[in-house]
């Protein structure tokens, strides 16, 4: 991995010094495992400061006597850099969305929502169904299914429930990142008081952008 970046550092100082001088920097979010989120962070702070760490979450979803787990990143640096994240991270079955900041001046109110695809799909159609008017400009889903476990709740022996994990585990729950535009600055409150209330992680990229 180490290697890999030093390639693309390589490549990105060529192009600055032989070109325009302007790095063009976008965001990122990538979600999967725990392992995939902990490799593209360690991606991030061996790339020499080009790529920066936003946040990271480590989301448990409990559903009655299940937990269901995934981590996701948010990262902003060189876009060519991220480039080659977003390589990665689908090589591996992770899903990935990258905003350009042409999508800041092109589209409103941008949001992430991120969570399993099931409890997404049914995010949106509540909205829709609420009269409130967005576009879907980007999707991505994971090809893994995200972890799961029996919660604390359940009073077995672990051993037992170590047997009992790759059952729960072989039903395949995929974990989908959408980028959406919503267009009345009046529903984004709305918009986010949906998800949340459904246990969907929301990004406004109101609150994230703050360079020029």
């Amino acid at each position: 991995m180490i290697e890999d970046n030093i390639r693309i550092l390589r490549r990105a100082a060529r192009i600055t010094s032989d070109g325009d001088p302007k790095i063009n920097r976008a965001w990122c979010i990538i979600a999967g495992n725990v392992k995939l989120v902990d490799d593209m962070a360690y991606k991030a702070i061996a790339s020499n400061h080009q790529v920066k760490i936003l946040f990271r979450e480590h989301v448990v979803l409990n559903y009655g006597k299940i937990d269901k787990k995934f981590d996701f990143i948010m990262l902003n640096g060189n876009e060519l850099i991220l480039n080659d994240f977003k390589k990665n991270t689908l090589a591996r079955g992770g899903s990935y969305i990258q905003v350009s900041r042409s999508y800041l001046s092109k589209e409103p109110n941008l949001m992430v929502l991120v969570g399993p695809d099931n409890i997404i799909r049914n995010v949106v159609s509540i909205i829709e169904k609420s009269k409130i008017s967005l576009a879907i400009l980007q999707e991505s889903q994971t090809t893994g299914f995200i972890d799961i476990d029996l919660n604390n709740e359940v009073k077995l022996p672990n051993f037992i429930k170590s047997v009992l994990k790759p059952f729960y585990n072989a039903n395949e729950v995929v974990l989908s990142a959408i980028l959406i535009s919503v267009e009345n600055d009046s529903d984004v409150n709305k918009v986010q008081s949906i998800a949340t209330s459904n246990r969907v992680f929301v990004i406004d990229f109101r609150d994230i952008v703050t360079e020029d």
